[in-house]
């Protein structure tokens, strides 16, 4: 009786490991062994080396394009806090229907691909698109370049990143008790003050998951900023396309890749000290 109670409780124990096991090869086969592969790249491509790291580190044109993904995803993603919070402070603050109609037309954006709203800005941004005619029928003789210019990639990164700032700040707010709020008006506090010093750091988890979840996934984007985008603005992700498919220079590719794989990983344990990653989903 004592064996089968014991092999029963082993048998117990192993179910979560079991659970886990397909997940575990999916991860090991589609993730760990082409990262793997692409780090061994990184080290002998074309030879055997680390001359690959050196040029990434020490070349002046890799530095640029490291310094201007990272401000890029920088202003994107203050861009994405200006648009997202007041959106949803204004859900959270809604009637359950109207949060649910807010709610509905944020997420649509999900049901579009990243290609397919890409192009849509092309066609509006383009020469002969309706901005231009607008910008012409208002009286203006000779309209700015939107087109492959910072302004025309940052402005549709942070339509297609906003949902994420949105729906991660919305579930903060959401959790916050309204006693809270009632209670600091009862001992004074109005409009800007109650913002500043009780509404805005009970929101703080919401504004940190939302703006790390939108910097990293700025860090890597390739389809936006490369149809749209200006070349002499090129983000790290389009350098790492065009060392493989036009130069084949898989090593500084896959050393460039790793790269800016460390400095996200470093990112977010930084945050995982701070907040703790499985906070990251609100």
């Amino acid at each position: 009786m004592a064996i089968s109670i014991a092999a029963l409780s082993r048998k117990k124990d192993l179910w979560p490991w079991l659970l886990l096991a397909p997940l575990a090869v999916y991860m090991a086969v589609f993730f760990l062994v082409p990262l793997a592969d692409v780090a061994l790249m990184s080290v002998t491509e074309p030879r055997p080396t680390l001359a690959n790291y050196e040029r990434v580190l020490t070349t002046a044109l890799y530095q640029r394009v490291f310094v201007n993904t990272f401000v890029t995803a920088i202003i994107v993603t203050i861009c994405c806090l200006i648009v997202g919070y007041p959106l949803a402070y204004l859900m959270a603050n809604s009637k359950p229907r109207t949060a649910m109609l807010i709610l509905l037309v944020v997420t649509m954006s999900f049901w579009t691909s990243f290609l397919v709203r890409t192009y849509a800005w092309m066609v509006l941004l383009g020469n002969n698109g309706p901005l231009i005619w607008l910008l012409g029928a208002l009286g203006m003789d000779q309209p700015p370049q939107l087109l492959f210019t910072r302004f025309s990639s940052t402005l549709a990164m942070v339509h297609i990143l906003a949902p994420y700032m949105v729906m991660n700040i919305y579930s903060v707010m959401k959790k916050i008790d309204p006693t809270l709020i009632r209670s600091a008006e009862s001992l004074g506090a109005r409009g800007l003050s109650l913002f500043r010093h009780v509404y805005l750091p009970l929101t703080a988890p919401g504004i940190a998951n939302g703006s790390v979840l939108v910097f990293v996934i700025c860090l890597g984007f390739y389809v936006t900023p490369v149809l749209l985008g200006s070349p002499r603005e090129q983000m790290i992700a389009g350098l790492i396309g065009n060392q493989v498919d036009e130069f084949l220079a898989f090593g500084m590719g896959s050393a460039m890749a790793m790269v800016l794989l460390l400095v996200t990983l470093v990112i977010l344990t930084i945050y995982h000290r701070r907040f703790g990653l499985d906070k990251l989903w609100g």
